[in-house]
């Protein structure tokens, strides 16, 4: 049955509700940081999918849903105008249909006020569909930012239950069934909302009575949720750990996209500088187990041999060996690592036609190297699909970046932490990820294990200039040690560099200050380094995202689906709902 005074709306009307959604979501996420809003932001857009009626409903669905949907993802990723501006198109388009998907669905088979539907008879029954509705509605969203999120290599930046990154009681949570698992709620709460406005609209009509116990079904929902919270976050900060302490090195390099706009020599100047300042202010008591510079930090190459052989340029070698002077710290930073062979005893050179990988490299005091290789390869950043078949590709890279297309990198294969002492001795597994690998939990889950462990992420957003991009890409990222439990250490060129513990915090385990690299105006554009200190967990606590992954999400998306297709169809029938 329509909703009073909802199924004659005009389309304006309808459009006005599609962009109050749109808004309401991108001020979400940063810059704009409005993450309250998040338990409310798809109310419009619920209505006015379900007060669709007549002809073509699921057809209308779609493209306001479509619009929604795009509108949003325009504002929320305009970043990509500072790489390219077909992309800051494109992908605002294309991201446009997941919301259009949900859109098709919530105006047919999930919708609760088709007109051929009857309404249920009784309070408990009336209670009872609308949490069967929400519930397949809150399923479908979450199972459609999943397949975002895996599709085409994926793209899960700012699902709605991001919004919590700054809410750690309900964050917590993530540990369950991914960040994905937030939005279910989300989207679970306000569908209960919707169907209590429209009940409250039909009581104040004609006077009936009903009874309003999904609402209390669902607050107390949310009310377990934030309890859950609360007992999480106390667990974590009584656990067993080890203390070890980063120095991150940030430079803040300009880059006009992929074009570094410093020379080699002022690249290297600046890490041996800022390192030797930043390692000079400590006393030896202070001094780091580990420092970290970022992504693709140093300008010369790692030269390494299928035999374990390996060499790096003269220019490496100079800045890490002036660093060296400074103590006997493990060395963690991003390189470009080419596959090599062996001339003579002592040279080696580029293998012809050989393989070429964005690495993270660890070395020891002594120089001894172990490197990851990047297994997620950003499209038309890292890697062009088909670029030998279609040129033309490779002329769009290179008017969009700025620079000549050297080729793709090849992805990595090894899922092994990188075993990695502190000074102490205990040896931490370093679960490895470069770039945006830290925004796909499906890969960081995969180099688990048991004992110490610490997420180690290099990255470099410096592509995107001074945007919002990385905020957004940090406010994903720090879901990571919450949905695995595991601390994470993120070093970036341009920021956000900082220490995350297993609630998602940045606080410092002792002063509780914030561990985060910005300037006094509280900026993360800046160049510095910060000593960094986290509790590394000796035995990690549970978490049922790092046991099933995104099977619990996908399970739920399916049976959400599938439970309103049934009730659909059994009511086209004239079978009781």
């Amino acid at each position: 049955m329509n909703a009073p005074g909802m199924g004659k709306r005009s389309v304006w009307m309808k459009l006005a509700a599609a962009v109050a959604s749109g808004l309401l979501v991108a001020g979400l996420f940063p810059p704009f940081h409005m993450s309250s809003m998040a338990w409310v932001a798809m109310i419009p857009l619920l209505a006015a999918l379900w007060s669709i009626d007549g002809k073509n409903p699921g057809r209308r669905g779609f493209l306001l849903g479509w619009f929604a949907g795009t509108l949003s993802c325009m504002i929320q990723f305009n970043w990509l105008s500072e790489v390219s501006w077909l992309g800051a198109l494109l992908l605002p388009m294309y991201l446009g249909c997941y919301w259009g998907l949900f859109g098709l669905f919530a105006s047919t088979i999930g919708n609760p006020w088709r007109a051929c539907e009857d309404s249920p008879q009784g309070s408990w029954a009336v209670c009872r569909k609308s949490l069967r509705v929400a519930f397949c509605h809150g399923a479908v969203w979450a199972g459609l930012e999943w397949l975002r999120g895996w599709l085409f290599t994926g793209f899960g930046w700012n699902g709605l239950g991001v919004a919590f990154h700054e809410t750690p009681v309900i964050a917590q949570a993530a540990d369950l069934l991914g960040v994905t698992g937030l939005s279910l709620l989300l989207v679970f709460f306000q569908a209960v909302m919707v169907q209590v406005g429209q009940r409250l609209i039909r009581r104040t009509e004609n006077g009936s009575r009903r009874m309003w116990m999904d609402l209390a079904i669902t607050t107390s929902v949310v009310g377990l949720v934030v309890c859950y919270g609360i007992a999480r976050i106390s667990l974590e900060n009584q656990r067993e750990s080890t203390r070890l302490k980063t120095l991150l090195v940030q430079i803040n390099i300009p880059q006009n996209a992929a074009q570094v706009l410093w020379s080699a020599l002022d690249v290297h100047m600046a890490y041996e500088n800022e390192t030797l300042a930043g390692l000079k202010t400590l006393a030896d008591k202070d001094m780091p187990d580990w420092v970290m510079w970022p992504e693709c930090a140093l300008t010369g190459r790692i030269l390494n041999t299928d035999t374990g052989v390996w060499g790096a340029g003269l220019e490496n070698q100079e800045t890490i060996s002036r660093v060296r002077e400074a103590g006997p710290f493990q060395l963690l930073y991003g390189i470009t690592e080419m596959e090599a062979e062996q001339v003579g005893e002592n040279q080696l050179v580029p293998k012809p036609k050989g393989r070429i990988w964005n690495s993270l490299a660890v070395m020891t005091p002594q120089d001894d190297l172990q490197t990851y290789r990047k297994h997620h390869l950003v499209i038309f950043g890292e890697t062009i699909p088909f670029v030998d078949s279609i040129p033309l590709l490779k002329k769009i890279y290179e008017q969009q970046a700025g620079i000549e297309y050297g080729g793709s990198f090849t992805p990595g294969e090894s899922f092994e932490p990188l075993p990695v002492p502190t000074a102490a001795g205990t040896r931490i597994g370093a679960i490895p990820s470069i770039c945006f690998e830290d925004s796909v939990p499906r890969l960081t889950r995969k180099f688990v294990r048991p004992g110490p462990q610490v997420i180690v992420n290099v990255t470099n957003d410096g592509w995107f200039g001074q945007s919002p991009a990385a905020a957004q890409h940090f406010a994903y990222a720090r879901f990571r040690a919450i949905e695995l439990r595991r601390p994470m250490l993120r070093c970036a060129n341009t920021g956000v560099s900082a220490a995350i513990d297993t609630t998602g915090s940045t606080a410092h385990p002792d002063t509780g200050k914030p561990q985060v690299l910005v300037n006094a105006d509280g900026s993360h554009f800046t160049r510095g380094s910060l000593l960094t200190e986290l509790n590394v967990p000796l035995h990690p606590s549970f978490s049922l995202y790092a046991v099933i992954g995104d099977w619990g999400i996908t399970g739920i998306a399916l049976l959400g689906f599938a439970w309103a297709w049934w009730k659909a169809r059994s009511e086209k029938r004239g079978m009781p709902a």
